[in-house]
């Protein structure tokens, strides 16, 4: 058998599947009520929506925000705050009491 008859590799999904078939839950323009749950390694806040990652400039882990999406790729988005909560969730991390004495 020749290398080019083996087949199987071009065919398999995965890698290069560009069909589309995964919906992402944002849409470019629309508005989300989010809360920050992590930082990136830019600084950018990162919240989650049913597991989809969206990057807010601007945002500190733990704040809870109202964003408009403004770029979705095919594994993040990219969204803007129009409005902040002035209540903020702390992290477990910060919240157990101690000071730094």
């Amino acid at each position: 058998m020749s290398f080019g008859q083996r087949g199987g590799f071009g065919n398999r999904g995965g890698y290069g599947n560009r069909s589309g078939s995964f919906r992402k839950p944002v849409e470019v323009g629309k508005e989300y009520s989010v809360s920050i749950s992590d930082t990136s390694r830019r600084g950018d806040g990162i919240a989650r929506i049913e597991g989809f990652v969206v990057f807010v400039p601007g945002t500190k882990q733990g704040q809870n925000v109202r964003i408009k999406v403004t770029q979705v790729s095919d594994r993040f988005a990219s969204g803007q705050v129009v409005q902040s909560s002035d209540t903020t969730t702390a992290p477990a991390s910060e919240s157990s009491g101690k000071t730094g004495n």
